[in-house]
């Protein structure tokens, strides 16, 4: 229900070449979250702040990764070293994405039980799956102008 509701929020109003909100996509993924993990007013309590400091942690991790995907130059352009270097540096991060997986699993395991835990790994999926296919079929609805197509 609080995922409807979230949904129409962030796709209520077409507007011509705008993106959702990433506010309402927070508030919709923590309502995604609440509502598959079933929490309750304690562990909500205990886990929404390591949840978000993590969350924090792989956006960064995600936006580093995304920027040694698009060089500065051309690849053909680039010499053996830079593509070299880039290579290293984003698998240094997928690394890094990987250690902070880790870590969090563990402060993850300390405040909630650990089907709850698995819960999560799957709702995190599962949300972000449903968010894309949501934009998706969103843009198909649209047209040019922002208007709604008819059929």
């Amino acid at each position: 229900m609080a995922t409807l509701l979230a949904t129409s929020l962030v796709f209520g109003q077409p507007q011509k070449g705008k993106k959702p909100n990433k506010e309402k996509i927070k508030a919709m993924k923590v309502g995604y979250i609440t509502e598959k993990l079933n929490l309750t007013t304690e562990e909500a309590q205990q886990f929404w702040p390591v949840y978000n400091e993590f969350d924090a942690k792989m956006d960064d991790i995600h936006k580093s990764i995304r920027k040694t995907r698009k060089p500065d130059k051309p690849l053909d352009e680039m010499t053996d070293d830079e593509v070299e270097k880039m290579i290293n540096e984003h698998d240094e991060l997928r690394q890094k994405e990987l250690d902070t997986h880790k870590e969090y699993h563990l402060k993850f395991k300390t405040v909630l039980p650990i089907k709850k835990v698995a819960k999560l790994y799957k709702a995190d999926q599962d949300f972000k799956r449903d968010l894309l296919k949501k934009i998706k079929n969103h843009r198909r609805e649209v047209d040019k102008e922002g208007n709604f197509k008819k059929g």
